[in-house]
């Protein structure tokens, strides 16, 4: 599949014009080349998917800023006011300038509170005004037009009084890197169904005809949406929120509306504390979070579910990015057909996690993922360099490897950008970079002119067969973890899991009130969904987005009892006793709430503990991981689909901050089928091979996995198929390695020597391997290099490439980059070497190519002969028997990025990045073996 976007970032970056009257978002060329694109699709089943406006967040060019479909903003103005003093003047002026495209403003309140203190930084500056809610006062009868006459009260004496005027305006935010259309195209509302329906009506007016439409049908995928990036310098707002919030929480927000005031990103006000002991900020959160509920419920019904049932009349679905505010991203994930994250805002694998639990207990399949963008990584970007480079983890495997564990299991990659537009140079368009400030920008320009793009196939062959894997079957969990929010993007997570649990084997994901809420979710043999993620256990802690405060929803609380009462396992960590009732609390409420956590604690199938006991409650409980190994990172998804068990097994990093090292352990791993026997699926070459050392223990099979930083390996657990599945325990020695040959088992050693192995039942066996070759260090090499510049150096505007080839004879192995006259060459190296085996090199014979450092994407020739696609992030490779007696020839071929090349083209941009080190830098080592079949 393939996303359709109108992204022209790079093009504002640099002043460049674009005539968006003639070719902007939704004129007829447009709408010409996406027919033009699904037709195409249509012939190739490819689907494809549209952005539902230009740029994002989503935007028509119908409305203006005052249209009440526009996106809209609350802005305050403040004058302070003592004690017994009057005000009789024009209502104090907006703290926020309106943009230069807004023309009207509607006053929303005028109302004084009494201020009780300041909060101020370790500066001394004030950074929040801390009011007595219990002192508002309602001024709108004196106030006549934009006119104030109010004395404040003389008590108590010395007392400041703050004045807070409200009104209600458009943003005038306008989609990112704009204008993309002619007129200009200004954000809808998302929280209030008008916005939605202008998008609705502009692609039912404009854009769309019968023929677009059967197009669609056949070969159109999902609408999408980008991140939910609502910007204002004031308070995100929509005209109807104070009867929405009247109507969700049951009380007026007007009393309160200064505690959710903003100017910069930054709330201007906070409530007093009755005792510097209790928790002031509690109380000023409480108030903030029925806000944020609000503003989640209304962007659900009114923005999604009408873009959904839109997209539904066009034989589509809705894909969405439903993240960037203080909303219930959870909720919104079951919501929407598919769910999207991305690597660049997300800080650890939890905030995937969080998204991936809204699709499971929804029973959708797809968590999908924007991939693999870095800042200042525009064609600079590897796929897995395994140099020592302190950036070396930092690019595409290391992040894609690592998110798939945590639920991702579909990539949308940026790239294959138009070759040409308005004044871009060679080597053609780059839809970010540069970026606003001219900068280095995000996201590679992947396609024909990138030297990485000739070894993209095998690479997109990876990714699809472990897409597919991971979109097999249902996913299946060993713990839940509370979550009383659902925002997104925020790297918190549970302390117990990440310190622990995921270090040893455990699974986790998260559930909610509102995930509980959903059609299904229920409890059978002891299991949360069973047909789904299948939960063992939920844990449920403190609110660690709002100061590890014990709060919960009351709602929440009455669905985790019913769950318990049938039989679900749960653990409660701290003391819940004096636990407070999420949002604005009441004495009802909270007697309510504190009855139903007691009820919880009271179960027999409850255990409270400290955090650190979380792993003691659950074995007291009975819950056993599925996955159990020892202290390492590995990390895993399990998914089954009828007695088939697909384990996708990484050596994964929590955050991207984290290095990795290499893995070398046992692994158990449970069965759906204890007559299941293990079967490796390679990924890279599309084979699957049994493995022939496991150990089997009732319904856990024990294999060994090896697994380079980053590295990922799948394993099925599936019936042994036709004749008898002949194995030996796993062995873990250095240079040995037990693997199938037909209905045989084989052992591989790269000494020589009498080895003994085990049997299944105990039983031992000895294979006696007199010689084993010594490992060569070829110490000739040639290098072609291909080195791709402009064409046409002297016009910068012409985006030809040529290709020259450079060859070298090089008396040492080296990176490219280091040959004098090549240092600053982008393109493909072809290091070729021969190697004489002799005359008495057997069938028996194998070997392994360790190739050192090398960067960035490689192909292996044997003879001539191209082998299969390799693990850019793994330096050794399997040649096989690809070997023959007497002379052979080994070709290894290195693609590179562009940055080197574009740093002497585009020096303005790319001369402050660092060359790059390019091509095969070694040592490189020819290391045989010999494979002994075993009778077992």
């Amino acid at each position: 599949m393939l996303e359709v976007a109108d992204v022209t970032h790079s093009l504002r970056a640099r002043n460049i014009d674009i005539d968006v009257a003639t070719h902007g978002w939704g004129t007829a060329p447009w709408v010409a080349g996406v027919k033009a694109a699904l037709a195409r699709a249509a012939k190739r089943d490819v689907r494809v998917d549209l952005t539902v406006g230009p740029s994002w967040p989503a935007a028509v060019s119908t409305i203006t800023p005052d249209d009440d479909a526009a996106c809209t903003e609350l802005v305050h103005g403040q004058a302070v006011v003592s004690a017994g003093s009057s005000y009789d003047a024009a209502l104090p002026e907006p703290v926020v300038e309106p943009a230069s495209s807004v023309t009207r403003a509607e006053l929303v309140t005028v109302q004084a509170h009494r201020v009780t203190g300041y909060v101020r930084d370790r500066n001394n500056n004030i950074t929040s005004t801390i009011l007595d809610p219990a002192s508002y006062l309602d001024l709108s009868d004196s106030v006549e037009g934009e006119h104030l006459t109010w004395t404040a009260p003389a008590e108590p004496a010395g007392a400041t009084w703050v004045v807070l005027a409200t009104w209600q305006r458009g943003s005038g935010q306008e989609p990112e890197a704009g204008p993309h259309t002619s007129p200009r195209a200004y954000v809808v509302d998302h929280f209030n169904r008008r916005g939605a329906q202008k998008v609705i009506d502009l692609w039912q007016d404009r854009v769309l005809d019968g023929e677009l439409r059967t197009l669609l049908r056949a070969a159109g995928g999902y609408l999408f949406e980008d991140s939910l990036e609502i910007e204002t310098e004031a308070t995100i707002w929509t005209r109807d929120l104070l009867d929405e919030f009247e109507a969700k929480h049951g009380y007026d927000l007007r009393p309160w509306l200064p505690f959710v005031l903003e100017k910069d990103e930054k709330y201007q006000f906070s409530i007093a504390a009755a005792d510097p002991a209790t928790a002031d900020n509690l109380r000023t959160n409480e108030i903030r979070d029925d806000y944020n509920i609000v503003l989640s419920d209304l962007y659900r019904d009114h923005h999604l579910r009408p873009m959904q049932e839109f997209a539904k009349t066009l034989g589509m679905g809705i894909r969405i990015q439903p993240y960037g505010l203080e909303t219930d991203t959870m909720q919104h994930s079951a919501v929407v057909d598919v769910p999207e994250t991305e690597s660049l805002g997300f800080k650890n694998l939890d905030d995937y996690r969080v998204m991936a639990a809204g699709r499971d207990l929804a029973g959708h399949k797809v968590l999908s993922c924007e991939a693999i963008c870095y800042n200042g990584a525009a064609y600079n970007t590897t796929w897995g360099a395994n140099s020592t480079s302190p950036t070396a983890q930092n690019q595409a495997l290391f992040t894609i490897n690592s998110i798939f564990v945590a639920g991702v299991n579909q990539l949308m990659i940026h790239g294959f950008p138009y070759a040409k537009a308005p004044d871009v140079t060679w080597p053609g368009f780059a839809a970010f970079s540069p970026y606003y400030n001219g900068a280095i920008g995000f996201g590679e320009a992947w396609g024909p002119r990138t030297p990485q793009w000739q070894h993209i196939p095998g690479i997109a062959a990876y990714l699809a067969r472990t897409q597919l894997v991971l979109q097999t079957g249902a996913p299946k969990y060993d713990v839940a973890f509370w979550r009383h929010k659902g925002w997104a993007s925020t790297g918190i997570g549970p302390q117990w899991i990440t310190n622990n649990g995921t270090k040893l084997g455990w699974s986790h994901s998260f559930v909610s009130a509102s995930l509980l809420a959903l059609d299904g979710v229920d409890v059978a043999n002891g299991r949360l969904a069973p047909d789904g993620p299948a939960y063992k256990a939920v844990v449920v802690g403190p609110d660690n987005l709002r100061s590890n405060a014990f709060t919960m929803e009351i709602d929440g609380a009455k669905r985790l009892l019913a769950l318990g009462r049938k039989g679900l396992p749960i653990v409660l960590i701290g003391d819940w006793s004096q636990v407070t009732v999420a949002g604005r609390d009441s004495e009802a409420a909270t007697a309510e709430v504190r009855s139903l956590m007691a009820q919880i604690g009271a179960l027999p199938t409850t255990r409270t503990v400290p955090d650190a006991e979380v792993g003691n409650a659950l074995a007291a409980l009975g819950v056993v991981r599925d996955v159990e190994h020892a202290d390492s990172t590995v990390m895993h998804v399990r998914r089954v689909t009828g007695k088939v068990d697909l384990y996708y097994l990484a050596n994964a990093r929590h955050a991207e901050n984290r290095r990795l090292n290499p893995v070398q352990q046992d692994v158990w791993l449970t069965a759906t089928d204890r007559a299941a026997v293990p079967w490796l699926l390679d990924a890279w070459t599309g084979e699957v091979t049994r493995i022939a050392a496991y150990e089997r223990a009732g319904d856990r099979v024990r294999v060994r996995v090896d697994l380079v930083p980053g590295q990922s390996t799948v394993v099925a657990l599936a019936a042994p198929g036709a004749g008898v599945a002949r194995s030996v325990l796993p062995v873990a020695t250095a240079g040995q390695a037990v693997v199938a040959r037909g209905a045989n088992v084989a052992l591989r050693t790269t000494t020589a020597g009498t080895f003994q192995l085990t049997k299944a039942d105990g039983r031992t066996v000895k294979v006696a391997v007199d010689r084993v070759r010594e490992p060569v260090t070829p110490q000739s090499w040639a290098l072609a290099l291909e080195d791709w510049k402009p064409a046409n150096p002297v016009d910068p505007k012409d985006l030809a490439t040529t290709k020259e080839v450079v060859t070298s004879d090089l008396a040492s192995l080296q990176s490219w980059s280091k040959v004098a006259g090549l240092e600053d060459a982008s393109g493909i190296g072809r290091y070729r070497t021969s190697v004489d085996l002799g005359t008495d090199w057997t069938a028996e014979d194998g070997a392994y190519l360790e190739l050192g450092e090398v960067n960035d994407t490689f192909r292996v020739r044997v003879n001539g002969e191209l082998l299969a696609p390799c693990d850019p992030m793994d330096p050794v490779v399997d040649l096989g028997h690809a070997l023959v007696p007497g002379s052979n020839t080994i070709e290894i071929e290195v693609a590179s990025t562009l940055l080197n090349r574009l740093r002497t083209v585009t020096p303005s941009v790319y001369g402050v990045a660092t060359r790059q080190s390019y091509g095969l830098a070694g040592p490189v080592r020819l290391v045989p073996y010999v494979e002994k079949v075993v009778a077992v």
